[in-house]
């Protein structure tokens, strides 16, 4: 029973096995003997061998199968699949050494062989005084990296031998430029096709030529605007030592070709030096002598050559020479001959580039025009840097200037603030760059300063608006500001031009980024004022001067708006109210949203005028409700050290309304101003009727010994004294003395009435300064500290003011002490004595 079942089985693999041998089909293989060919299948490098795919013979099966010349093989595959592990070398020894060479088209033989992953190699010997030319049919070939692939996989690999070292003339693939190789001494073909590749012919013949005198040339023929990446003999591993390669262009006569040089290096050269030589038309009988480090020729007319050549390397560290390069051929576009005077004799400390907007395309098949931007006929480059003290003149070889940009940059710096606090530096776009025809993409201006040196940045008559969410700036350019502060950046924003910030002072190193978007830039930059000049510290980071139209709506956010205020950072802003305006300030959110872990943080809010109360709301605080400002004003916002990663970020904005004048306020103003006027007139009077009556001034003398009092005539004055002018003094005069009560005083007493004092102190030149309660202190401040009782003055002119014993008053520069009972007893004494007169 078991004998049948294992009988059954191997007759069933046995028919399995022959129908996938039919499946895979059977081939024969018959090479002559006088085609010197060679046919190899092999598993292929990049998967391990597979048991089940095995090349079966009549006598074997195996995983390799070598046929050589003259003989005839009929094999199968083992497999259904053979072109997923296997791969074909089919190698062709041409000797030119001992006969003559059979030259002529290259065929690809044998025919009929079996669909796989396959390689021909032509292996031609020859002598080293023997050049061998390569010459391919159209579409010619393209050279790439040794690593790089070909969109069809079709691959073409050039090598030669010097010596007994094989060296890579290149790798190609179809559809290019390459139209030509020659090769000196023997050459190594190799044309790699897929398996499903149909490809009859390979596209290549043989010719023997005379000696070229250099390991090879390689020819390049365009017949339209193109370019062309090509490399040196074993790129990237480095040319051979004291060798010369040469490539030829064919370049039409209404088109123009520039070299660019992408990547080289060097080799460390005992003797002899490496050096590019150019054949250029015209110049043929001499050679152009470059380094690899120049500029090379560029907007070439004709077919020219160009050659690489080695020196003598140091065995020790030879170094590695090699050149990527890239000809690139076009219609000429600098037909008109215009030349840019760029004249930087003036400038200092500015550098401008010229240069393509985006990198080069990462496709080679799709051709994209250069911009070259050219300082003489001959020396082009894709990009260039100018700096100051120097003119230049340039032209572009450019299809589309739109494809290029400019960017500059320019370093001002103030070392001692004597030499330049008085100097004022325009911070706007030179003519020598708004004038050519190139768009500008950033200018950059780096302000630089010591510490105790700070920046005011002004534009007088456009003013400044900041870019915010509610307020967008819909300008041809803007302005990013950042000052940077002991390594840290506070990111002040984005500005355009037609707000209302006129001023901006910050303190240490500024950048300002002049960012461009389209071409209105050109018109709008003829009235640019944007200015700036080196000024004295501040205590604040940075302050704001702003001078609204009373139309304006203006909004403004603190510096880092994104990130937050920086810790202990203390900014302000000092506002102009217009005349007959009144401005409302309102913040655009209820609280700070923030938690103080070291010191507080404030909002003080304060009005330009002699002892204006002061608005302050903490970081634990509600922000007050929308204010009314009848002054200039100032907003300070300084942060503490939150808590948490989120810092502070505040928003508000201020609008005005015509101010309006209260009737009944006019009526009580006109009513005061007629009694005051009545008072003065009634006191005018009367003081020139007792002028009249006396020929000598009024002087009021107290004596405690004298009897002032007349016998008799206690009724003669019949009103009281408060209903009288008996305390009128018309003049107090130093003989005015007041008996014992100077020498218990030991002094003189100056009559206690206030008297006003002109104010001397600053108003509105600096912000409000926080709570004295300090946020940069290290110590912890408790939360139930209170802010200190400042009690009001009492500033009424010309009144006795009943104070306490202990109290002392200012009066001028004489100060005494005055209390309630001297005030009395004298009024006692003048109202018992009167007064002598």
């Amino acid at each position: 029973m078991a004998g049948g079942r294992s009988v059954a089985l191997a007759a069933g693999l046995l028919l399995a096995a022959a129908q996938l041998l039919q499946r895979a089909g059977s081939f024969a293989i018959s090479l002559r003997a006088v085609d010197n060919i060679t046919v190899t299948i092999k598993p292929g490098s990049s998967v391990p061998p597979l048991k089940y795919c095995k090349i079966c013979t009549s006598q074997t099966c195996k995983f390799e199968l070598k046929i050589t010349a003259g003989v005839k093989e009929d094999f199968t595959f083992q497999c259904e699949a053979p072109e997923k592990y296997l791969v074909m070398e089919i190698q062709k020894n041409i000797d030119c050494m001992s006969g003559p060479c059979p030259f002529g088209d290259v065929h690809l033989q044998p025919s009929g062989l079996p669909r796989l992953n396959r390689t021909y190699f032509w292996d031609v010997k020859a002598n080293k005084k023997v050049g061998l030319e390569l010459k391919f049919s159209t579409p010619w070939l393209r050279q790439i990296g040794p690593t790089d692939t070909c969109p069809d996989l079709i691959t073409y690999s050039i090598s030669s031998c010097i010596d007994t070292t094989t060296v890579s003339i290149g790798t190609f693939c179809r559809n290019g430029s390459v139209s030509r190789v020659k090769v000196q001494g023997g050459v190594v073909m190799a044309l790699k096709l897929p398996w499903n590749s149909d490809l009859t012919t390979s596209g290549f013949n043989i010719a023997n030529r005379s000696s070229i005198k250099r390991l090879c040339i390689i020819e390049s023929t365009f017949k339209g605007e193109t370019s062309a990446t090509l490399m040196s003999a074993n790129y990237p591993l480095g040319f051979p030592e004291d060798e010369l390669m040469t490539w030829q262009f064919v370049v039409p006569s209404d088109l123009r070709a520039s070299v660019i040089f992408r990547n080289y290096s060097f080799s460390n050269c005992e003797r002899k030096e490496e050096r590019v030589e150019y054949y250029l038309p015209g110049l043929f009988s001499s050679p152009e002598v470059f380094k690899l480090s120049d500029k090379q020729p560029a907007n070439i007319a004709g077919n020219f050559n160009l050659s690489l050549q080695g020196c003598d390397q140091d065995d020790q560290n030879p170094g590695i020479l090699r050149l990527l390069f890239q000809i690139v051929v076009q219609h000429p576009q600098n037909e008109e001959n215009v030349t840019y005077l760029i004249d930087l004799i003036k400038e200092r400390d500015i550098s401008i580039t010229i240069q393509p907007k985006s990198p080069h395309s990462e496709h080679p098949l799709q051709f994209e025009p250069e911009c070259l931007i050219c300082k003489d006929p001959r020396t082009c480059e894709r990009n260039v840097t100018l700096t100051s003290g120097t003119i230049y003149r340039i032209f572009f070889l450019c299809y589309d200037l739109e494809n290029l940009r400019i960017t500059a940059e320019k370093t001002i710096a103030c070392w001692d603030l004597k030499r330049c606090q008085k100097k004022i530096y325009d911070l706007t776009v030179p003519r020598a760059i708004s004038q050519l025809p190139v768009r500008l993409d950033k200018f950059i201006w780096k302000l630089l300063a010591p510490e105790e040196i700070n920046v005011e940045i002004m534009s007088p008559s456009l003013k400044l608006q900041q870019h915010i969410q509610e307020q967008r700036c819909n300008t041809s350019y803007s302005y990013g500001i950042v000052s940077t502060t002991k390594g840290k950046d506070l990111n002040l924003g984005i500005f355009c031009p037609g707000g209302s910030i006129e001023k901006i002072q910050m303190r240490d190193n500024i950048t300002i980024s002049l960012k461009t978007f389209g071409r209105g830039f050109l018109n709008e930059s003829l009235n640019q004022d944007l200015k700036m000049s080196f000024v004295p510290f501040i205590k604040e980071e940075c302050i704001f001067t702003v001078i609204p139209d009373p139309k304006a709506q203006v909004y403004l956010q603190t510096p880092n708006w994104l990130e937050g205020l920086p810790p202990y950072v203390s900014v302000s802003w000092n506002i102009t109210v217009p005349s007959k305006q009144v401005a409302r300030l309102a913040f655009l959110k209820e609280r700070m949203d923030i938690a103080c872990e070291t010191g507080r943080a404030y909002v003080n809010i304060q009005e330009q005028k002699p002892e204006a109360e002061e608005t302050v709301r903490r970081e634990d605080e509600l922000l007050p409700e929308p204010l009314h400002m009848y002054h200039n004003f100032w907003v300070n916002i300084s942060n503490c050290k939150p808590v948490n990663k989120k810092q502070l970020s505040l928003r508000f904005w201020v609008t005005f309304v015509p101010q309006k004048t209260d009737l009944t306020v006019i009526i009580a103003m006109v009513v005061g101003v007629a009694a005051a006027l009545s008072i003065i007139g009634i006191i005018i009077c009367c003081t020139r009727k007792r002028k009249k009556e006396s020929q000598t001034p009024e002087v009021g003398t107290y004596n405690v010994n004298i009897n002032t009092q007349m016998p008799g005539r206690q009724g003669l004055f019949k009103k009281r004294r408060q209903e009288n002018d008996s305390h009128v003094y018309a003049v107090i005069d130093d003989a005015m003395v007041y008996g014992d009560l100077l020498k218990e005083s030991n002094g003189s007493i100056n009559p206690e009435v206030d008297v006003y004092q002109p104010f001397d102190g600053p108003m509105g030149d600096t912000p409000p300064t926080p709570p004295p309660i300090s946020f940069k202190r290290a110590t912890q401040i408790s939360n139930s500290e209170e802010l200190p009782f400042c009690p009001e003055r009492d500033n009424e002119p010309y009144t006795f003011a009943h104070h306490k014993p202990e109290e002392t008053r200012s009066n001028g520069d004489t100060s005494v002490n005055s209390t309630g009972d001297v005030g009395m007893s004298l009024l006692e004494s003048k109202e018992q004595g009167g007064l002598v007169e």
